[in-house]
């Protein structure tokens, strides 16, 4: 038998047990065996525009959403193992086939997420984009996700009476608040896509050491109080042009509530 004919057992062997492998899901089953077909298009009825969806279908739906391409070298492990880790990652995260389901302060911190991650390339995942060449996000594509954000931000909320503060901030509520909408990008106490919070009551903008803000942040020259967070949370383009923030809070109650407990976590 000559050196060539064993090569190609061989390879035909590793090829046939990777194939009988990749049947096995050690971090759970991403569906890659499975028939694809035509599949609606993501966020079909949703309010999302079809520019966004179309970026969102082409850059972000293979790892989240039940629309998975699975090229060839899916069905063999262990890449499959690892595609399906991430896979499921990121369905659990934020999938676009349940985006229906999730309360509006859901997607408007998914939206702000996106647009955070996808500036900061550390979304399509680096492995992701090293295969699909073409599933870098562009910087048009990128102003394209962070004015749907912006808007996604300031939806739902009208100018009535209903929407003027009543009270007093209050801690309690901004708290919850903060817990519901603001925690998919910052913490208290560490840096995420947002830099933490704790103690940025009487901070100087851009000034914790450790996190890369934005130039014109950086430059801005505030200081963090009621008055200056309250104009933040309202518009950050219009307050400070240039910074990476796309989420804002533009009921004039819930910004009272959200500036008192980042001024009771800071011990002010």
């Amino acid at each position: 038998m000559t050196l060539g004919r064993i090569a190609t057992i061989c390879c035909a062997l590793i090829l046939t047990v990777s194939f009988a492998l990749a049947r096995i899901h050690p971090f759970g089953d991403a569906g890659l065996f499975k028939a694809t077909g035509v599949a609606n298009p993501i966020m079909t009825g949703s309010t999302v525009p079809a520019e966004v969806r179309t970026i969102l279908a082409s850059k972000c739906a293979d790892c989240h959403s039940m629309q998975t391409k699975s090229p060839f070298y899916g069905h063999l492990a262990p890449v499959s193992w690892l595609m399906e880790r991430d896979i499921n990652r990121g369905r659990q995260a934020m999938n676009f086939a349940l985006w229906d389901s999730y309360s509006a302060d859901q997607q408007q911190t998914f939206a702000a997420k996106i647009v955070q991650e996808t500036r900061e390339h550390e979304m399509p995942l680096l492995q992701y984009r090293m295969i699909h060449w073409n599933s870098r996000v562009t910087g048009t594509e990128i102003r394209t996700l962070a004015d749907w954000a912006h808007a996604t931000s300031g939806s739902g909320s009208g100018t009535g009476p209903s929407d003027l503060p009543t009270s007093a901030g209050d801690a309690s509520r901004g708290q919850a608040l903060f817990e519901k909408r603001c925690v998919g990008c910052h913490s208290l106490t560490a840096n995420h896509e947002g830099p933490r919070l704790q103690g940025v009551f009487g901070r100087s903008a851009g000034s914790v050491a450790d996190y890369a803000y934005s130039p014109s942040l950086k430059k801005a020259n505030v200081i963090w109080d009621e008055a200056t967070l309250d104009k933040w949370l309202t518009d950050p383009d219009a307050f400070v042009l240039g910074n990476n923030m796309d989420f804002l809070v533009s009921k004039p109650q819930e910004r009272k509530d959200l500036i008192a407990f980042l001024r009771k976590s800071s011990g002010k």
